[in-house]
């Protein structure tokens, strides 16, 4: 989660440093530390209303979170990077190098049970201090952010909407 909240801040961080003139531009990294701080309250500040938590909740929800998100990210950075890997050997075609696709769809799989792994530890923590609901809407609002992150950088990119992706050469294209 923090890694998204650090691309949707970048990703906001480019036309508040336009607007705010060439000095600021200088060093962005003040600004963009301000702006992330800023993200971070508001994201606590949305997920405290939508499920209800009191104080205590709060701090247990951010010890969990700043437990896991690492471990997610990385997971999820190492899920792209193969499937952009596999991509890459399909397109290919028949030249496409059969034992280095083996792996990589081996890779996908062993990275798809560990996030699994992952979310299930999470799971289990966030059921100490949330009720069943409190964690649906949890799951529900860390989807929302994600779709929301993954809007703005496919707006600041100029990448087509998801479904619109052009597929590999002959195949069905891989996410």
């Amino acid at each position: 989660m923090k890694l998204r909240l650090a691309i949707v801040a970048s990703l906001l961080l480019c036309p508040v440093l336009s607007a705010m003139g060439q000095q600021d531009v200088r060093n962005p990294n003040r600004n963009r530390a301000a702006l992330e701080r800023q993200v971070r309250e508001r994201t606590a500040q949305i997920t405290r209303e939508r499920l209800g938590l009191n104080e205590a909740q709060m701090q247990q929800l951010q010890r969990v979170n700043s437990r896991f998100a690492p471990q997610l990210n990385a997971v999820a950075t190492e899920e792209r990077d193969t499937r952009r890997q596999l991509r890459q050997e399909m397109m290919a075609d028949e030249q496409a190098n059969q034992a280095r696709v083996s792996s990589l769809l081996d890779a996908s799989l062993r990275l798809q049970k560990e996030r699994i792994a992952l979310i299930e530890a999470e799971q289990k923590e966030l059921a100490a201090f949330l009720t069943p609901v409190q964690r649906a809407r949890y799951i529900a609002l860390q989807a929302q952010f994600r779709n929301r992150a993954d809007q703005l950088a496919r707006q600041n990119s100029g990448a087509r909407p998801r479904g619109m992706r052009r597929p590999p050469r002959g195949g069905a294209g891989i996410r």
